[in-house]
């Protein structure tokens, strides 16, 4: 089914306003189903996203082509631009060894948001972006203040760049990400990503 997302309606009790009045952001996304209620609703205000698809932590590749596909299917329905950054997941055990036995929502889990937010930062700045966001902290399995922490450390390297801190749980967003998720047919992965999440967590999102 293709994407429509009726701007005459909205679909959320949420507004919202990017920092500065930005119109358009870096919207680091991690998966389709996490990034389409936040989509709908910034379209829904004015504001352009530019999906930045970087997630060296999905094990096996396998899962990531797959989850990088339909982000790529939604975004390109929606005729976003898609940033398609590099996938290394060698690199990335190497950022995160001797944490492997942590918990979800332990140190693993701060350590790979940084990375990932820090890469969003980089390309963010040198690609004049005043804003950038993510879409991890819709999960309920992640933690919204580990995220914030994440994302003000990887701005705090560029004094031009703010990092969006919004709670994008509030509004009805988790229950538009479901609805949509059903309407679209969204792939909806049952772990976090990384082989350490697939084999402590049995839950799905």
């Amino acid at each position: 089914m293709p994407f429509f997302y009726d701007m005459t309606k909205k679909k959320s009790g949420l507004e919202i306003e990017a920092p500065g009045g930005a119109t358009e952001i870096l919207l680091h996304v991690c998966c389709a189903p996490c990034s389409s209620a936040i989509v709908e609703c910034l379209l829904e205000h004015g504001i352009r996203p530019t999906m930045f698809y970087y997630n060296p932590n999905i094990f096996p590749d396998k899962e990531y082509e797959k989850r990088k596909a339909e982000c790529f299917r939604h975004t390109q329905a929606l005729n976003l631009d898609f940033v398609d950054a590099d996938y290394d997941h060698d690199k990335w055990l190497g950022e995160v060894k001797g944490l492997e036995c942590e918990p979800e929502r332990g140190a693993r889990c701060l350590k790979c948001f940084k990375e990932r937010l820090a890469a969003a930062a980089i390309y963010a700045n040198a690609h004049n972006f005043r804003v950038f966001a993510t879409t991890l902290a819709t999960s309920r399995w992640k933690s919204p203040e580990q995220i914030v922490e994440a994302g003000t450390y990887a701005a705090s390297f560029f004094p031009e760049l703010t990092f969006w801190a919004q709670n994008w749980r509030k509004g009805g967003l988790s229950e538009r990400r479901n609805e949509l998720v059903r309407l679209y047919g969204f792939y909806n992965q049952t772990y976090c990503g990384c082989e350490f999440s697939m084999n402590s967590k049995k839950e799905k999102y």
